[in-house]
């Protein structure tokens, strides 16, 4: 099901939408519905495919430290479902750096994909969001 978040992380991964408008909704949320959050993120994430080298390069964009154990846990277990799940699963107080690299990761490997398949008919993801008309079919498809 398509909602207004998964609308918002998509456009995030299209430079339509900044970083502190995702992380400023993520901290109004209980412990229990970040979690949720981060697994719908890694669901989109996972879609898009990263590759290795997409940690290492969301690591550095996201400025987090390479210490911070998210990151460590990321490059050491790499980027399968089985490690992003144990990375949501790390204490509340290392959920904000989890969303931060996590978007980071999301944007990376969404914008390779972007570029290949943009304007797919059945893949409303990759659609141009930043054109009026397009925001409109979503929309109404959707009935937001």
């Amino acid at each position: 099901m398509i909602n207004t978040e998964e609308i918002r992380l998509n456009k995030y991964a299209q430079g339509l939408v900044e970083e502190k408008e995702i992380t400023t909704y993520f901290c109004k949320f209980n412990v229990d519905q970040k979690r949720e959050y981060l697994r719908e993120l890694s669901s989109l994430i996972i879609q898009s495919k990263p590759e290795e080298e997409d940690i290492s390069n969301s690591i550095v964009n996201s400025k987090l430290r390479t210490t911070f154990t998210p990151c460590v846990l990321l490059r050491k277990g790499g980027k399968e479902c089985h490690n992003l799940i144990k990375i949501i699963h790390l204490p509340e107080e290392e959920l904000d750096k989890v969303l931060i690299l996590f978007l980071h990761l999301f944007k990376i490997a969404y914008q390779r994909r972007y570029l290949k398949e943009k304007n797919t008919p059945y893949k409303w993801w990759y659609w141009d969001m930043s054109d009026p008309e397009r925001m409109r079919m979503i929309e109404n498809a959707c009935n937001l």
